[in-house]
């Protein structure tokens, strides 16, 4: 692969070291080893308790959501002002999930004590949320309690058609390939294995999420990441195969939601990337200046949810906020807007109302033909998520000594 000198391009740009950065591999990596061993030995027997509820009195509602689904005009989430209007509820939604293990770091303390932590309702990766659940850390929310939970998508639910994780409610999902910065690779890339070219030394980014950056490696190797066909043995040899890549400097940094400034300043030229990521960042730019692509051995599908935190006093609020955004005329809105494929069935009449460049894009309406392309990384037993972490963790902590 051909590569032109990143100090050297086609316009004036400084040149980008590829020396590693211990604050950038560390930043939005999975918890300690000890934290884990922690969670993974806490049960629901003598949790918390939920706290009293003040909708009817109280009619606030702070959501911690994540800075990847902010809009390009600048919007924390879009139609908030709709939703006040139509309910009188003032919402206030923040970007405190920049990553969902060091979000958990900060606010563990206070779940085991069934404390108010800020948020009313929070945004988790649906494996995050399932770990909230078994610890006794949420309210669970009844999905016959939500009247717009029919419009949710087959896809999003577990066989008895319920959420995929009991108590919480599906929130965005996405898919997570390769994007690449076209003016220094204009051919662009079509695998993972492409990523690991000797001319793109220092010059690669990946994400933080164990289940997006494993995961497409396990899929390159042949794993089908989504089945229970496979175990430690499989992820063990991911692990491996990924540890010199980061340790010899191939790869230069492992971020949560902010490995997008690395492809904005040029410190990477090509990352493992979220589709709805790479769409907000050519609307900011003006052009297309990012390529994105579901590698040819297949992409990951992720899923996020929301969840009522166990302290939380406006859980009511919380749920009225959900079932607005389960309309399917919001729905499809917020999926265009954010560029994140909704939970919600979208149909065609709805899909009519959007300019056509942005009804076919199959990222974010993704087609039967796209859906077959991806894969959802497995549920993890709460051992497999200890020992995985670890391992993950280990690969970070071993390129920074």
């Amino acid at each position: 692969m051909d590569v032109p000198e990143l100090n050297k391009p086609a316009g004036s740009m400084s040149k980008v070291s590829n020396a590693l950065s211990r604050r950038g591999l560390l930043q939005g990596t999975a918890i300690g080893a000890s934290a884990m061993l922690l969670a993974a030995c806490s049960s629901k027997s003598g949790g918390p308790t939920a706290a009293a509820d003040k909708s009817t009195s109280q009619k606030s509602l702070r959501v911690d959501g994540k800075e990847t689904y902010r809009n390009v005009s600048g919007q924390d989430f879009p139609l908030l002002d709709k939703f006040t209007y139509d309910s009188g509820i003032k919402v206030t939604f923040t970007n405190q999930v920049d990553d969902d293990n060091l979000y958990y770091q900060e606010v563990r303390s206070q779940l085991q004590k069934g404390e108010d932590i800020g948020a009313d309702a929070a945004v988790l990766a649906d494996w995050m949320a399932a770990k909230w659940s078994r610890l006794g850390y949420i309210q669970p929310i009844d999905s016959k309690s939500i009247s717009n939970f029919n419009n949710v998508s087959l896809t999003f639910r577990n066989s008895s058609g319920g959420p995929l994780v009991p108590g919480t409610m599906p929130w965005r999902a996405g898919i997570t390939g390769i994007a690449w910065n076209k003016e220094y690779l204009p051919d662009g890339l079509t695998s993972i294995s492409q990523l690991w070219d000797e001319s793109l030394h220092g010059r690669v980014g990946a994400m933080s999420s164990l289940r997006e950056t494993m995961g497409l490696i396990m899929l390159d190797r042949g794993v089908d990441i989504s089945s229970g066909d496979w175990g430690d043995k499989e992820f063990s040899e991911a692990v491996d195969f990924l540890r010199p890549l980061v340790t010899n400097g191939q790869l230069r940094s492992i971020k949560g939601d902010k490995y997008k400034d690395d492809l904005v300043k040029v410190s990477t030229i090509a990352s493992i990337a979220r589709a709805g990521d790479i769409q907000d960042l050519n609307q900011q730019a003006g052009k297309e200046k990012w390529g994105f692509g579901i590698p040819d051995k297949g992409g990951v599908l992720w899923a996020d949810v929301a969840v009522v935190p166990i302290g939380s006093t406006h859980a009511a609020n919380a749920a009225r906020f959900i079932n607005y955004y389960y309309r399917q005329d919001v729905a499809v809105q917020v999926a265009a807007t954010t560029g994140f494929i909704s939970p919600v069935t979208i149909r065609s009449n709805q899909l009519s109302t959007l300019p056509s460049e942005v009804s076919r894009n199959v990222t974010i309406f993704p087609t039967d033909a796209v859906m077959k392309t991806v894969k959802m990384f497995r549920q993890l037993t709460p051992d497999e998520e200890q020992r995985f972490t670890a391992q993950f963790q280990s690969i970070l902590l071993a390129a920074s000594s």
